[in-house]
């Protein structure tokens, strides 16, 4: 009982203020009561967390909070649980897997296809997840190496302005695949396998005029692709590779004018066979709870003034007409 209700009760407080059914605790009974559908609710998320902890794998705050919503889904592909024990590697006692239905439905396409889209918004765990299936692969020897490159985009910042080398000054833009990859692997191991070329990180522009065989390549930040650099990406493509492409159409850092590859390429391949465009949303969001709730409220506002300038320019044309022939 302790172990579904939380130390302290911390899980049995997050299910009273989340479902709507009335919870009763008596030692090792619980009782939910109100209207059919809010107990068959709350019933559920009960059996779900005692599935999680069935599987050796704790319960905390946030798997809690995840079950209630994956319940409120309810979804027949899988259940919360199945979701939530879905293990993809483990390293140094940590162990990745998917966190919502979204991000399952992603790392089920990447095993599925060949050339993968992940789109979405921050935190949503898009470059993380792909990044944890590149190393699986690896690690199966599915593959011979990993790829991983990114446009070289200033967002608002000069590449000239920063110090050192041109390798110094692209640094910063490959430092977030550096930092998933120390969450994935033994730190001492990433020099020697990046030195042999098993794992290699690069610019986009280093890829250009190569034939990319039994790799996994993943492309992060690609909003910040042209529609030229997009093609000339994928058609990188060799025999035994799998590609996927990362990234977040509303976080567009390309000079103006210029049409971002992956607003457009969806349009172009989306009826090619072997290709999956996943989807993720502000609810797929895996950092502080805060950061799903501000993607929703910029959605909500650029929503809000996209609707306004509808309304504004059907006034303007449906407005009455001023002026008249002069006398």
């Amino acid at each position: 009982m302790v172990n579904v209700l939380g130390a302290r009760d911390e899980f049995l407080r997050i299910l009273e203020k989340a479902l709507a059914a009335d919870i009763h605790v008596r030692g090792n009974e619980i009782t939910l009561s109100g209207d059919a559908e809010s107990v068959m609710h709350g019933t559920g998320v009960l059996n779900e967390m005692i599935t999680v902890l069935r599987t050796g794998q704790g319960l905390s705050a946030d798997v809690v909070e995840r079950l209630i919503d994956m319940m409120g889904e309810r979804s027949a592909e899988a259940s919360p649980a199945e979701v939530l024990t879905q293990n993809i590697i483990s390293s140094r006692g940590k162990t990745i897997r998917p966190k919502t239905l979204n991000q399952k439905r992603y790392v089920d396409a990447i095993d599925e296809h060949t050339v993968i889209f992940g789109i979405g918004p921050a935190g949503t765990g898009k470059t993380y997840l792909a990044m944890a299936k590149a190393v699986q692969a690896l690690q199966a020897k599915e593959v011979n190496r990993i790829i991983l490159t990114r446009p070289a985009v200033e967002a608002g910042e000069r590449l000239g302005f920063l110090p050192g080398t041109l390798n110094d000054k692209i640094d910063p833009y490959l430092r977030p695949l550096y930092d998933a990859l120390h969450d994935m692997l033994d730190p001492d191991s990433i020099p020697r396998l990046l030195t042999a070329g098993t794992i290699e990180v690069a610019p986009l522009a280093y890829m250009r005029g190569r034939t990319l065989n039994d790799a996994f390549i993943i492309l992060d930040e690609a909003q910040n692709t042209s529609a030229e650099q997009m093609k000339m990406f994928l058609t990188r493509l060799g025999f035994g590779s799998k590609i996927v492409v990362t990234g977040d159409v509303t976080q567009v850092d390309l000079p103006g004018g210029t049409v971002s590859g992956l607003r457009v390429v969806e349009g172009i391949l989306d009826e090619v066979e072997d290709i999956a465009f996943c989807r993720l949303t502000s609810h797929d969001v895996v950092r502080h709870k805060l950061v799903g709730k501000i993607v929703a409220a910029y959605d909500n506002f650029e929503a809000r003034n996209e609707r306004n300038g509808r309304d504004r320019d059907s006034g303007r044309r449906s407005g009455p007409q001023r002026g008249g022939p002069r006398r």
